[in-house]
């Protein structure tokens, strides 16, 4: 995991996908990607000041209001992946991500489009990011706003019919 802003997505650690994950169809099961998802972000939210230490010292966190996956090819025991984290939007209260989920051999696993809010636990409640947060949050976001718009930011769900 990386300390530093850098111009590209931010990078979580590597992962290995874990046998204990793997269900009846041979394959990594689908309540896993999110695990694998989170531990993701967790890994690069100290870039915006958030995490365990956040939230025991200044009793504030983040939840998730909404998140939706897309699963694009199977993962595997002992698959090694890595989670790139992208911000797409931000305000006071809230922040707007994309996730990319690859192997290590380079294909893309999966993507996570998510709606995260700023809490104060003591209410709890959807609260503003103090100061010195929204910096760190509004400079990952101007690293990110020179990168191109991730596909699939967005889709629609629902059955598509032809003609």
């Amino acid at each position: 995991m990386s300390n530093t802003i850098a111009d590209g997505p931010a990078l979580s650690d590597w992962m290995v996908v874990r046998p204990e994950w793997i269900d009846f169809n041979g394959h990594l099961n689908m309540a896993y990607y999110n695990v694998l998802f989170d531990e993701g972000i967790d890994d690069v939210y100290h870039l915006m000041g958030f995490g365990a230490e956040y939230a025991r010292t200044r009793q504030m966190t983040t939840f998730v209001a909404d998140f939706r996956v897309r699963y694009l090819r199977e993962l595997h025991e002992g698959d090694r992946v890595q989670c790139s984290v992208q911000l797409l939007d931000h305000d006071a209260k809230r922040f707007h991500s994309f996730q990319h989920l690859r192997h290590e051999d380079g294909w893309l696993a999966a993507t996570a489009e998510s709606l995260v809010l700023h809490i104060d636990m003591t209410g709890p409640r959807v609260a503003p990011m103090p100061a010195d947060i929204a910096a760190r949050v509004a400079a990952l976001q101007a690293a990110h706003d020179k990168l191109p718009r991730p596909e699939g930011v967005g889709l629609p769900m629902g059955i598509v019919r032809k003609g």
